[in-house]
């Protein structure tokens, strides 16, 4: 009776994996992803620290007639904890370094190679590092190959990609120093899927931009939106929002005089709900008092601060 022999042969038809994309606050990680995956994913804004979870956006299709799955993860900035809240953040960007099959890091121009404060976090992975040079359209060449040839000598990147992402420039060089890098591999995820968050994660982070776009000081910061109620119907979607923040004086500087502050944030996440989810959108908005949520391991539970 002969053996029967175990198929040792390789998965060779299809490439898949997680890209991480990680960095400091505000080098253009969520405006990188958005371009990458083709939808709005992340949302943006000029503040730091916009970002607060790890967002995955999948992308199908073929590279050289070789189908693929990409699964990038947006990652909260890196930090130094001064909350709860920060120490959760950071949790979802060592996850993702963890799972991570490609890194995405992501500098810019102004950025020192030297003690930067990522480089610490790239000892948790044994994947490829992209280092991706971002916002060169603020700079000469001559100082995008200065700052290429200092990263360059500090980590040794398996590759450095300079680009814009603001106006797609190299994006394409990107995505195939990516893909090239991804293991052969059967998809994780269904074609259909474009993340693994739910209508109401994007819902209360249409919300959350509004109030970083309106708001200054500590305000965005001390807020976090909670969707109570997220009901489909047939001609619309009618989505209940609370606006939580630490103190009663800055529930009243979210409601504003009369209430044109909260009014006006309501419209504008309102128009861009109707956007995202291609179905007209009635949004009702309330404003709460959490004293201190950022610093409470249950309530960060209940807002889904966990990995």
């Amino acid at each position: 009776m002969s053996e029967i022999q175990e198929n040792t042969t390789p998965f060779r038809n299809h490439r898949a994996g997680f890209v991480s994309i990680i960095g400091k606050p505000n080098v253009g990680k969520s405006t990188l992803m958005n371009v990458l995956v083709g939808e709005r994913m992340s949302i943006i804004t000029s503040k730091a620290q916009t970002t607060r979870h790890r967002i995955m956006g999948i992308l199908n299709g073929k590279h050289e007639d070789i189908p693929f799955q990409l699964v990038y993860s947006d990652t909260p900035g890196v930090v130094k904890p001064a909350y709860k809240l920060h120490d959760s953040m950071m949790t979802f960007v060592k996850g993702s370094l963890e799972d991570a099959d490609v890194v995405l890091f992501v500098t810019e121009i102004g950025e020192r190679a030297a003690n930067h404060e990522v480089l610490p976090l790239l000892i948790r992975t044994d994947a490829p590092v992209i280092l991706v040079i971002n916002k060169i359209d603020l700079s000469s060449d001559e100082e995008v190959k200065r700052k290429m040839e200092e990263w360059d000598k500090e980590i040794q990147p398996a590759a450095i990609v300079p680009i814009s992402a603001l106006h797609s420039a190299n994006i394409q060089t990107l995505f195939d120093a990516v893909i090239t890098r991804l293991p052969f591999h059967p998809p994780y995820f269904d074609e259909d899927e474009l993340t693994d968050k739910p209508e109401r994660f994007f819902a209360s982070e249409i919300v959350r931009e509004k109030i970083f776009l309106n708001y200054r000081q500590e305000i965005p910061y001390s807020t976090e939106v909670v969707i109570s109620e997220f009901k489909e119907r047939d001609d619309m979607i009618v989505i209940r929002a609370e606006i939580l923040v630490e103190r009663k004086s800055q529930k009243g500087i979210i409601i504003g005089e009369k209430g044109e502050m909260l009014k006006k944030i309501g419209t504008q996440a309102r128009e861009d709900m109707e956007a995202f989810f291609g179905k007209k959108v009635f949004l009702e908005q309330y404003v709460k008092v959490e004293p201190e949520w950022r610093s409470n391991e249950r309530k960060l539970r209940q807002f889904g601060y966990e990995e």
